[in-house]
């Protein structure tokens, strides 16, 4: 895996671009985490003593890639959680998929419902009734490019549910390169899917200034044919 890359820092927040593969907080497998590498990285640049305070403000799948931000305080951590509880962080996701969406641009709404042992989830269509536990999730897409027939969008999430994106794209028979568990065709070499979260925008929890963190997608074959887009 490529070794994350600091995208934005301050004595509040810190925001890394991950490669696939990470793993953002520790699970089951016990595997080295950005969480971990990050707080390493604090730890060694500042010579901090003992532990490091520091926590996910968001997290995004192992398999995808981009930016993810983490509290360096108490007090930046809280007010980034109350900004997403109010949905006032925008978050917008390159995706290429392997099929054109039916429309150029939408807005998807659909009920995410977790199916805990598959990991995965069920986008549900809106017009029917939602089971119990079923959450409502929103997004917005935009056909970018089309290229070699592999089609370029662009994403803004209105709202944060578990593989949101994959299952609503999957739903609309327009899976994720990559994305086996949701549709797709064919693997990808490194496992990886073509998901990478692009850009957040916010007020800044402390400094109360416009705060946007960009994040390049992977520089891997998947990516490069749409490299004069991004």
């Amino acid at each position: 895996m490529d070794e994350p890359k600091v995208i934005f820092e301050d004595n509040h927040l810190l925001g890394v671009n991950k490669g696939p593969g990470w793993l953002v907080q520790s699970d089951r497998t016990g595997d080295f985490t950005l969480l971990e590498w990050a707080k390493r990285y604090i730890k060694d640049r500042y010579n901090k003593p003992g532990k490091v305070f520091l926590n996910p403000v968001h997290r995004i799948d192992r398999p995808a890639s981009g930016a993810v931000l983490f509290g360096r305080t108490t007090k930046g951590m809280s007010r980034m959680n109350q900004l997403i509880k109010e949905r006032k962080i925008d978050k917008f996701y390159w995706v290429i998929t392997q099929t054109a969406p039916p429309e150029p641009m939408a807005n998807l709404q659909h009920y995410i419902l977790k199916e805990k042992m598959k990991n995965k989830v069920m986008a549900i269509p809106i017009n029917k009734r939602p089971p119990k536990k079923a959450k409502k999730a929103i997004l917005d897409y935009e056909l970018v490019a089309e290229i070699e027939g592999r089609f370029l969008l662009r994403v803004k999430l209105q709202t944060g549910r578990p593989h949101q994106i994959r299952a609503q794209l999957s739903a609309i028979g327009c899976s994720i390169i990559g994305d086996l568990k949701y549709g797709a065709m064919e693997p990808l070499p490194d496992m990886s899917i073509a998901l990478h979260s692009s850009e957040m925008k916010f007020v800044h929890p402390v400094k109360k200034e416009d705060t946007s963190i960009l994040a390049d997608p992977p520089d891997t074959p998947v990516w490069k044919r749409f490299k004069s887009f991004f």
